[in-house]
C-alpha cells in the first residue's frame, strides 16, 4: 500500500487548553480562558501545513466530557471542515476533574493511521508520556512525527522527556501564537452580553440577597406598629399578615436571588411605601420563574394569566421540528446566552397572535413555568446541564434566561410592544 503524502494533527485538548490557561491566566483551569475555536483550528492547520510541507488530511480533537456528552465547544468543533472530535469520559474525583480514555483513543488513532499509511506526517499536540508506544509504532511504519509543545509558564518543559526525545521534530507554540485564539478571561466581566434595556446578568447576580427584602419588610412593619401604638390604634392586620407570610414562606437563599426576589426588591424600590398584599394560606411558591404565588387548585397548578400562553412544542410543526434539529446540530454553538436567544426567536416567530408576546412582555423578569421548563430542557440538549449532577447551574440558568429576554426585547421593540416592569 502506497503511503499518502499528507499530514494529520492529533490534539490533546486537555493539554493544549490547560497549558494555555497556565501560560495566560496562571492556573490550568480552562474556565479561566476564552477560546476562539475557529481561529484556533485555522492556526493549527496553517502551522501544520507549513511545518510538514504537506496538505492537511484532518485534525482530530481529543477531549473529555461528562458521560461523553458533547459540550458546546465540541458541537462547534465537530461541524468545522476537516475536524473530527473524539470524546473520552470526564469524571470527578476528590474535587478534581480527570479524563478517562482520551490517551487510549489517541494511541489507537495514531497507530491505525500509521498502519494504514493514511498520511506521511503526524503532528502530536500533547505532553503525555503514555503516547510513547504509539509514537514509536508510527515511526516504525515510516511516518514522521512532529511533537508540538505549548510554551510553559515557568519556562520549563510541560511534556514527557521521553516523548521529546523520540519525536522527529519538535516545535513550541509560544505566547504570541496562543494569544491569536486564546485569551484570559476578565474576572470582573459579565457572564453574558448585557441585554438592552434589561439589567446586565452581572447586576442580577450581584442583586441584594432575598433576606434584604425581608428585613426591609419587617422594618416597615415595625415602624407601622410603633406609629399605631403611639396613636392608640392597632397595626394594620394585612401588613402584619403579609410580614408573617413573607417571613415564613420565603425560599431558602442559594446564593442567587430568584425572579420573585428580584421582583419584590424592584417593587420596594419603586414604591417603598406600598405594603405587600397578604399571600393566600393555601398557596405555594414554585422553584422556577413563575410569577409570584399560585393556587394549588388551579388548572395544572398555573395562574390563569399564563395558562393561555402556548409552548414552543405546541406551535411547532413536524417540518419545523426537523429544521430546528438540523440547525441545532450544524449552527447553534450551545453557549447559554445563545441557547436562550434561539429558543425565544423560534417561539416568537411561530406565535399565532401578537397578544401572547404582549402578555409575556408584562411578566418580566419571570418566564411562565411551562415555557421556562421547556427552555431548560432545550438547553440540556447542548450538555449545559448534564455535568451538573442533574442540577441546573445557577449562572448557566440566568445566562439562558438573559438570552431569552434579550431576544424578546428586540422583537418587542420592533413591534412597539411595551415591556413590563
Amino acid at each position: 500500500m502506497e503511503r499518502v503524502d499528507r499530514c494529520v494533527v492529533l490534539v490533546d485538548a486537555g493539554y493544549l487548553l490547560g497549558a494555555a490557561a497556565s501560560l495566560l491566566a496562571g492556573e490550568p483551569a480552562r474556565s479561566r480562558i476564552t477560546v476562539d475555536h475557529a481561529a484556533l483550528i485555522q492556526g493549527l492547520r496553517e502551522r501544520a501545513e507549513a511545518d510538514t510541507q504537506q496538505p492537511l488530511l484532518r485534525i482530530y480533537w481529543f477531549d473529555g466530557a461528562p458521560d461523553r456528552v458533547p459540550q458546546p465547544e465540541h458541537r462547534r468543533l465537530r461541524v468545522m471542515p476537516r475536524v473530527t472530535v473524539r470524546l473520552g469520559a470526564l469524571t470527578r474525583s476528590d474535587g478534581r476533574w480527570a479524563q478517562k480514555g482520551v490517551d487510549a483513543a489517541m494511541h489507537a488513532e495514531l497507530t491505525e493511521l500509521a498502519r494504514n499509511r493514511a498520511c506521511s506526517d503526524v503532528v502530536l499536540v500533547t505532553g503525555d508520556g503514555d503516547l510513547l508506544p504509539g509514537l514509536m509504532s508510527a515511526k516504525e511504519h515510516g511516518v514522521a512525527v512532529h511533537l508540538w509543545a505549548v510554551q510553559a509558564a515557568d519556562g520549563d518543559y510541560n511534556q514527557s522527556e521521553d516523548l521529546v526525545a523520540e519525536a522527529d521534530e519538535r516545535r513550541v507554540l509560544d505566547r504570541a501564537w496562543i494569544t491569536k485564539a486564546v485569551r484570559a478571561k476578565d474576572l470582573g466581566g459579565t457572564c453574558a452580553p448585557p441585554p438592552v434595556p434589561r439589567p446586565e446578568i452581572a447586576a442580577i447576580l450581584s442583586a441584594p440577597l432575598p433576606e434584604a427584602a425581608l428585613a426591609a419588610s419587617a422594618e416597615r412593619a415595625s415602624e407601622a406598629q410603633a406609629a399605631a401604638a403611639r396613636s392608640g390604634a392597632a397595626a394594620p392586620a394585612d401588613n402584619a399578615s403579609a410580614t408573617s407570610s413573607d417571613t415564613h414562606s420565603a425560599p431558602g437563599h442559594k446564593g442567587v436571588p430568584t425572579p420573585k426576589d428580584l421582583a419584590a426588591l424592584r417593587a420596594h424600590a419603586t414604591h417603598p411605601d406600598r405594603q405587600h398584599p397578604p399571600q393566600p394560606a393555601n398557596a405555594t411558591l414554585r422553584w422556577s420563574s413563575d410569577k409570584g404565588w399560585v393556587e394549588r387548585g388551579g388548572p395544572l397548578g398555573e395562574p390563569a394569566e399564563t395558562a393561555s400562553l402556548p409552548t414552543l412544542a405546541q406551535v411547532t410543526s413536524a417540518e419545523q421540528r426537523w429544521a430546528d434539529r438540523e440547525e441545532d446540530i450544524t449552527t447553534v454553538g450551545g453557549d447559554p446566552f445563545e441557547v436562550g436567544q434561539v429558543f425565544a426567536r423560534r417561539w416568537m416567530e411561530r406565535l399565532p397572535e401578537t397578544v401572547h408576546l404582549q402578555k409575556l412582555a408584562t411578566m418580566y423578569p419571570r418566564i411562565p413555568h411551562r415555557i421556562d421548563g421547556e427552555l431548560l430542557r432545550y438547553a440540556a440538549r447542548f450538555g449545559l446541564l448534564a455535568h451538573k449532577d442533574d442540577q441546573i447551574d445557577e449562572h448557566d440558568r440566568y445566562a439562558i434566561r438573559a438570552g431569552f429576554w434579550r431576544e424578546i426585547d428586540v422583537r418587542a421593540a420592533a413591534e412597539h410592544v411595551p415591556a413590563g416592569e
